[in-house]
């Protein structure tokens, strides 16, 4: 059985957020995203791929399509694909978010 231990892997820039990979498969993926305050993820969309957003630690404000919403600790939302989705930490600390997408978007072999 693999296991990650979260609180150990993450990690944080001074330039931008930072994306640990906890698991992958050739189906989906599954990260650990990692806010500085002030930092964000642009809105971006997946024209083939769900996007799920599970905070935490911290809060932030996520977007998905035209609603947007402050999530904190053990809130989570869902971006479905073809809709564009972002993230932004202005909150008073740093913001970590467990992320999951699938279908994988480029799978491994």
């Amino acid at each position: 059985m693999e296991v990650k231990r979260a609180a150990a892997l993450k990690a944080f820039a001074t330039d931008k957020m930072t994306k640990v990979g906890l698991f992958e498969t050739r189906r989906f993926f599954c990260d650990l995203y990692c806010f500085e305050r002030g930092q964000a993820q642009k809105g971006h969309v997946h024209q083939g791929e769900d996007k799920v957003y599970f905070v935490l630690e911290g809060r932030g404000r996520f977007t998905v399509g035209k609603e947007e919403a402050e999530l904190g600790a053990m809130e989570a939302t869902l971006a479905p694909a073809g809709v564009t989705h972002g993230v932004v930490n202005d909150g008073p600390g740093r913001l970590v978010v467990l992320v999951f997408m699938a279908p994988h978007p480029g799978p491994k072999g």
